[in-house]
């Protein structure tokens, strides 16, 4: 990265606030690169060049200490960074020398960050998909076939962009460094290189699978390991499964998010599994020992308490989500109190005697609201 480079906003490139995260800034960037990537606009030069100003800006933003010496330098600068321009040898017009402003030199201030702009192993970019999974399979974990298109370094240059039997050259306009200065009066200016665009190596002959981009483009299928507790939304990273690096360097991840169906009957709360436990009047009133049924197919039986009443919540031990640390969490079964909307004759007339013989002894349940109320009068 030159000083000019400083002028760029790479905050307004990828459309995120100065405060981004890295969260945020890699969301940004893996839905601008999707829509621009050459891959999905064939012949657009105009998306490849956005393209590129996207993953330049992804580079600065998503690397801590070149972010800071980033943000460091336009702050120093203003909006408008440095203007364009540098003092030539560290001195400008007048004998006012730079360094001593900086203490230590402009060079040492953007050193760190104008290394980025030097040809060497670059790593590739992180990539994201998706996949949909059975509750079941949720919480007991499971290997799902994942189809995608994925880039990888060309079988027929391995690589090096470069025709078979060829290789590049470094370029001799910039030394291979992928910038050049210019001296105009007591200033020098520093931009990409024209020859070679800023890689710092020019392909005279390109591969012809490749056409000199030194990657290739296919569909393959990738068996995915989803561990036991995974939670709707969650993202598994695999190392090394992304985008092949420039220059040798290594390979982004393959981070999959995990989207989990609803189940019919369980819900899930943490590590521990909830149900809804329907129970009879009777069955509250009396109490009563009912099955119970679990995810894993066997059923147990819990025991309710005379009395119970809708909303109260059971707990089975051991019965919810296995945790990797060898833990598991429980089974919550709430009770909730049926009422039938139907009876007949029979049953009608049992209700009514029962009515009849708790009036007077069982205790008002709204009593609490009357007095409230009178209270406030």
């Amino acid at each position: 990265m030159s000083p000019r480079d400083f002028e760029k906003d790479y905050y307004a490139v990828l459309g995120v606030s100065k405060d981004a995260d890295k969260t945020a800034i890699r969301k940004a960037y893996r839905k601008l690169a999707r829509k621009f990537h050459p891959d999905a606009n064939s012949g657009d030069a105009a998306a490849e060049e956005r393209f590129k100003e996207i993953s330049e800006a992804y580079d600065v933003l998503s690397d801590d200490v070149r972010r800071k010496e980033y943000d460091e330098a336009r702050s120093l600068f203003g909006t408008g960074g440095m203007g364009g321009f540098r003092p030539a040898g560290g001195r400008a017009a007048g004998g006012f020398d730079f360094g001593d402003l900086l203490g230590g030199g402009i060079g040492d201030l953007f050193g760190g960050v104008f290394s980025g702009r030097r040809v060497g192993p670059r790593r590739g970019a992180d990539l994201e998909s998706a996949t949909t999974i059975d509750f079941v399979d949720a919480v007991r974990g499971v290997t799902v076939p994942l189809r995608m298109s994925t880039p990888h370094a060309c079988a027929t240059c391995h690589g090096s962009g470069a025709k078979p039997g060829t290789a590049p050259r470094m370029c001799n306009v910039c030394n291979g460094t992928g910038h050049v200065s210019s001296s105009q009066g007591a200033f020098a200016f520093d931009e990409p290189c024209r020859a070679c665009r800023g890689r710092g190596a020019v392909i005279d002959e390109p591969c012809p699978t490749c056409s000199g981009t030194g990657r290739e483009v296919s569909d393959k299928t990738l068996s995915i390991r989803v561990p036991a507790g995974v939670s709707d939304g969650q993202r598994i990273r695999l190392a090394g499964r992304g985008q092949p690096g420039d220059h040798g360097g290594p390979t982004g991840d393959l981070y999959v998010v995990v989207h989990v169906r609803p189940h019919a009957i369980f819900g899930r709360r943490g590590d521990d599994l909830t149900l809804k436990l329907p129970i009879t009047f009777p069955e509250a009133v009396l109490g009563a020992t009912v099955a119970l049924p679990t995810l894993d197919g066997e059923p147990v039986t819990v025991r309710i308490a005379p009395g119970t009443t809708s909303g109260r919540t059971l707990r089975v031990k051991g019965r919810g989500v296995h945790r990797r640390d060898g833990r598991t969490g429980d089974l919550l079964a709430t009770v909730d109190v049926a009422v039938p909307s139907k009876l007949d004759t029979t049953a009608r007339t049992a209700l009514e005697a029962y009515r009849d013989a708790t009036a007077g002894i069982e205790d008002d349940p709204r009593a609490h609201l009357h007095a409230a109320a009178g209270g406030n009068s």
